[in-house]
């Protein structure tokens, strides 16, 4: 993979709001590298800036950075548990709500049907909550918002989410609770 061959389809792939990568969706998209090749491209790329090494086997598109940082971390976890069911839900979306007046700064925290696990990225931390919840159970309680990678939890399911899992639930203010 040559410089210009990366940034001429990685720009054009960023016109459909595609930065994040997995390590098998730059193999399709340089199928020509062998994988000794492509393994060399990417370290290349990576001391180049032009990729963004977030995790294992997780690449950004580092001159895109800047531009989609809003929802970044959402894509990165998103490319990290791509066959599972993943939402936000925890501090992160009762921080969203009000619920709680803890700003969680550099740590998503997201609901998945995959492994739990804790993925600390240049972008912050992924922390990944498993949860048994059946999928049409998990799609009634989660909302989607246009524009935004994952699904949200809904304010009470998020809060059960909350409970469930033993999380310190003191800091729930509770005049903000019941209006959903």
């Amino acid at each position: 993979m040559k410089r210009m061959d990366l940034l001429n389809r990685l720009s054009a792939l960023e016109q459909k709001s595609l930065v994040v990568y997995a390590r098998r969706d730059l193999e399709k998209i340089f199928p020509q590298d062998s994988e000794k090749a492509l393994e060399k491209s990417l370290q290349r790329m990576c001391q180049d800036r032009l990729l963004v090494r977030a995790a294992r086997g997780i690449y950004v598109f580092g001159p895109a950075v800047a531009r989609h940082r809003g929802w970044l971390i959402e894509h990165i976890a998103q490319a990290l548990r791509p066959g599972d069911f993943s939402y936000v839900s925890l501090e992160s979306i009762l921080s969203e709500y009000g619920v709680i007046s803890q700003i969680p700064i550099d740590r998503l925290t997201v609901m998945t049907t995959g492994a739990r696990g804790l993925h600390k990225t240049p972008f912050g931390t992924i922390e990944f909550t498993h949860t048994r919840r059946s999928i049409p159970d998990l799609l009634e309680r989660t909302l989607i918002v246009k524009g935004r990678p994952l699904r949200i939890a809904k304010k009470q399911a998020a809060i059960q989410d909350l409970y469930r899992v033993g999380r310190n639930v003191n800091m729930i203010d509770l005049n903000e609770v019941d209006d959903e």
